[in-house]
């Protein structure tokens, strides 16, 4: 089962989907066990910004404040950068979340930081939801990128409203900058050092699977999102009266 988790859980979510496959299995007992056998969990550092904030672009509101949450999918979108190490050189991966699920609905790994990584992010997102995004708040920090006209006009292209943290600080981001933490402390760093671009883009697309369709989170009742989601559109409508 640690395996399976590409080794990165810890004793808690190992026990968790022990628990959801039928493994009658106490927690401390599986803490113990990964004692024994040598094996912990994945741990986090403190997460690093590289969105260079564009004090003269024209900015949105922040229409979130902080509080990234959601009633449904394709409501709140949260988006950033963040780095890569390689032997080639720095490479940068763009994520899109949805708040609801936490599930990465686009992504991209460039070797330059210009808007175009941004975009395509955003391009896949859109592509992959393929609905109506009229009540879509698409969150990011201050970054040029996020600023840019090419990528605010899809945004209004897609029927999406834009919002930007106001306080210029990771707090603004905060989603945004967990998922970027958890994808350096369960793929990037275990792996120690990264060829170039190409290995990095490969090995994300397979983390991302893994994130988006096995993995269990705590924002989501300890499901996968995939799972999350298809709970909510398998309930059936609330009752209305004339």
């Amino acid at each position: 089962m640690f395996d399976e988790s590409i080794g990165v859980y810890g004793a808690d979510k190992l026990w968790r989907q022990l628990r959801r496959e039928g493994v009658c299995v106490g927690r401390d007992q599986v803490a113990r066990l990964m004692g024994e056998m040598g094996i912990s969990g994945a741990r986090r550092g403190k997460p690093k910004r590289t969105t260079v904030c564009d004090k003269k672009a024209p900015r949105p509101k922040d229409l979130v404040d902080r509080l990234f949450v959601a009633p449904a999918p394709n409501r709140l979108w949260v988006a950033d950068l963040t780095y890569v190490w390689t032997k080639a050189g720095f490479c940068y991966v763009a994520f899109v979340t949805d708040a609801f699920s936490r599930m990465i609905v686009g992504w991209r790994v460039s070797t330059s930081l210009r808007v175009d990584i941004a975009l395509d992010a955003l391009e896949m997102a859109i592509w992959n939801r393929q609905g109506d995004l009229s009540a879509l708040v698409h969150h990011s920090d201050r970054g040029s990128q996020y600023l840019a006209i090419r990528y605010t006009e899809r945004l209004a292209e897609a029927g999406a409203v834009s919002s930007v943290g106001s306080r210029g600080d990771s707090y603004d981001n905060a989603l945004a900058e967990t998922i970027h933490g958890l994808f350096k402390t369960e793929l990037i760093y275990r792996r120690g050092s990264w060829r170039g671009v190409d290995e990095v883009e490969l090995q994300t697309a397979r983390w991302v699977d893994w994130w988006n369709n096995r993995r269990l989170h705590s924002a989501c009742a300890f499901v996968p999102p995939a799972e999350f989601e298809q709970a909510y559109y398998r309930k059936p409508p609330a009752n209305t009266t004339a």
